[in-house]
């Protein structure tokens, strides 16, 4: 087999380079101020608007065996967390440098892997201390809120912030026709249905004033600055930090909300006093910046808490919420609409008003409508291709035959609405248009179930299949209303609604003018609500603004320092001591060198810093006080306390009471760490590049044939 290839384990190691070439293009998506990156189609001229590293990645020539891993490492990460990838995408790219260095000083490649493995193990049990208690954190934040509205009662003062402002909080969507007392998610014959929704109205800002309890890690010397093995609660806060886990003051910006088109929904005294539902302000924590998420996650979790307390559970439920983006409007027309919200077409559209106060018989399927679908199960014999299944003896087109058996099937049964979950045969859908049967197609399973459990239909997978046992009864369909209570005609694609009674069925519509932004506005949500659903599924959260990677620094400091107490001493027992020690400071610097680089490039993002080196001078500064200090974790919680690790100090409108606390992640942020760290170590331990087919000969003829060998 012909065949080229070339040492890559070298000093200078190609897959490291390649690694850090590529992290290095997601070096801007660190911090709050991200800027965004234009991704531009040479094909179709198109561009699409992206800030997050999944787009990134997928929109790269990812050509090399290193890239491809790296691709597969930020596709893992955001299939199950949905967040920290750029924090992995970074890391990746400062670790790879970082290693790279050690093998220019000669660091044998077994000690590089054996060190940097026990000292991220070292770190991410060091870093346990602080995880904060979701219970202690909604506590926290609603106390705060109470302290806030104390505060504001006795000095007259109004937050600073438009999100302080219970009218400026974009809930649920509301006809201006309605009355003012109750008012309805939309204006129908169906609002009563909708009545079970949560009519709770809640400002998202809280102050996140104390951490409740911090269990005191091993190395910590004696406390001398906080007593006792815990940090005693506090209200107070001394700084803004902005609308990100990183360092920045939260700007003056206030939402764009339209007074008078919105109005939460309210209900009776509250038990809370704060007056919101706990999850409205762990949302806020979680949010990083995202206000036009964080309006949207209040919303669902103002709904969803009521209904996970009736059933014993504290979980966002992620599969009863979808999205619909729709183009035209201004983002603050963004809103959270009961039952399930998508795009139609102008001749679908009429069929929808059609349908106006009318109840509908409803047909789910569960594969695709046309006349070529079989499902998975469905095996054809081998070396037999099918011509045609049913020959017409009378002539006319391929397939009419079909199509009018599916269409009589679908009037026998009085079916006026069909939910298919793949695609839609087009001449089948201009028969059920003019025969007046909504079809719609690409719905998600998750939908299919909601509208099967609140209608009694059942999901066929062809429509032979039908019988009137499958067909559910209490569905109804009408156009989309935005805020002001006008149904949207944006030309090609209509919003329609799609409900039933008791549905619990949530669409988060994205409104935007700018047809780039629709990706970039999905992705935004999908990550902060995984965020909310991750906090409560782990029970705990890490406080953020660099407070985890700060500590981390600390403890890799007294690790090279110490070195016989790295971890385990797995590697103490697999090399010799005098050679192990000989690498092992060189090697633990090099790993925290990765979150140094990550904490001074946020600083720089937040214009905290004018360069990399200011930011590294604050990084050390703070490594000096807590190691002064004499136990680095509390000082690292009390920093967190008064408003953030590197919170600035030149706020022109200080606030005591409103400052923000912010929350990361803890499963999401340690395995982003592991992640990177375990891509870096395997690229660093390939030697050989070896590549066959096409590629081989194209290599031979290039400026880089002198690099291989070709066999």
């Amino acid at each position: 087999l012909p065949m080229a290839f070339r040492d890559v384990n070298a000093r200078r190691h190609i897959g490291l380079q390649q690694l850090s070439s590529l992290a290095s293009t997601g070096r801007t998506f660190l911090g709050p101020v991200k800027s965004h990156k234009f991704i531009v189609d040479d094909s179709t001229n198109q561009s699409t608007l992206i800030c997050s590293a999944v787009r990134l990645i997928e929109s790269l020539d990812l050509t090399s065996a290193a890239g491809q891993l790296l691709n597969e490492t930020i596709q893992a990460q955001n299939k199950e967390f949905k967040t920290g990838m750029s924090t992995l995408l970074f890391l990746v790219g400062a670790w790879s440098n970082a290693v790279a260095e050690c093998l220019q000083q000669n660091v044998p490649v077994p000690a590089i892997v054996s060190v940097m493995s026990e000292g991220l193990n070292s770190c991410c049990e060091r870093v346990q201390c602080l995880q904060i208690p979701i219970h202690d954190v909604k506590k926290e934040l609603c106390s705060s809120r109470v302290s806030q509205k104390a505060f504001e009662s006795k000095t007259g003062q109004v937050g600073r912030d438009g999100l302080t402002n219970p009218q400026s909080l974009l809930c649920f969507q509301r006809d201006i026709s309605a009355p003012e007392e109750v008012i309805p998610i939309n204006s129908s014959s169906h609002q009563g249905d909708d009545c079970h929704f949560k009519k709770c109205l809640f400002s998202p800002l809280a102050a996140f004033g104390s951490v409740a309890s911090l269990v005191k890690a091993a190395g910590d010397k004696s406390s001398s600055v906080l007593s006792g093995s815990g940090v005693v609660a506090s209200s107070r806060i001394t700084q803004k930090l902005t609308h990100s886990r990183h360092f920045s003051t939260l700007g003056k910006s206030h939402f764009s909300s339209q007074q008078g088109n919105f109005q939460g929904y309210l209900s009776g005294p509250s038990a809370d006093p704060c007056g919101c539902c706990g999850l409205g302000h762990l949302a806020m924590a979680l949010s990083h910046g995202n206000q036009t998420s964080v309006k949207l996650l209040q919303s669902i979790a103002a709904y969803q808490q009521e209904r996970a307390e009736r059933s014993g559970s504290s979980q966002i439920n992620i599969a009863e919420i979808v999205t619909c983006c729709v183009l035209g409007l201004p983002e603050s027309y963004s809103c959270v609409s009961p039952g399930f919200v998508t795009l139609v077409s102008p001749e679908q559209a009429t069929v929808v008003k059609h349908f106006a106060d009318k109840p509908l018989r409803i047909l789910l399927m569960d594969g695709d409508l046309t006349e070529q679908y079989r499902h998975l199960g469905f095996n054809t014999p081998r070396n037999v291709r099918t011509i045609l299944e049913h020959p017409n003896p009378q002539g006319g087109r391929a397939g009419d035959a079909w199509l009018s058996r599916m269409s009589d099937i679908l009037m026998t049964f009085e079916v006026n609405l069909v939910l298919v979950k793949g695609n839609v045969c087009e001449n089948f859908m201009e028969r059920c248009i003019a025969s007046r049967i909504l079809v719609i197609g690409c719905v998600a399973r998750d939908v299919l179930c909601a509208f099967g459990e609140v209608t009694g239909a059942q999901a066929v997978t062809y429509l032979s299949q039908l019988n009137a046992s499958c067909v559910g009864n209490g569905a109804w369909a009408e156009l989309w209303k935005a805020s002001d209570g006008r149904a949207m005609d944006l030309g090609e694609l209509v919003p329609a609604r799609i409900s039933a009674g008791g549905i619990p069925l949530l669409t988060a519509v994205l409104t935007t003018a700018l047809p780039s932004k629709v990706q970039l506005l999905e992705d935004q949500f999908w990550t902060s609500l995984y965020r909310l659903h991750h906090a409560l599924k782990d029970g705990k959260v890490f406080p953020g603004g660099g407070a985890v990677e700060l500590l981390c620094l600390s403890h890799i400091q007294v690790l090279a320092e110490q070195p016989e107490r790295l971890g385990n001493d797995k590697a103490g027992r697999e090399f010799p001591s005098p050679w192990l020690a000989e690498y092992k400071s060189i090697v633990l610097q090099a790993l925290g060198s990765g979150w140094k680089r990550y904490l001074s490039v946020v600083l720089c993002n937040t214009a905290k810093a004018s360069s990399e080196l200011e930011a590294c001078a604050a990084v050390d500064h703070h490594l000096q006080k807590a190691a002064a200090c004499g136990s680095p974790s509390a000082y690292v919680l009390e920093e967190f306390r008064r408003g953030g690790v590197f919170r600035g100090g030149s706020d022109p409108f200080p606030d005591p009471v409103t400052d923000l606390k912010v929350c990361d992640n803890v499963a999401a942020k340690t395995e982003a760490w592991r992640r990177a760290l375990d891509l870096v170590l395997l690229v660093l331990q390939t030697d050989t590049e070896i590549i066959t087919g096409p590629r081989r000969n194209q290599l031979l003829n290039s400026p880089m044939s002198s690099e291989f060998m070709f066999l």
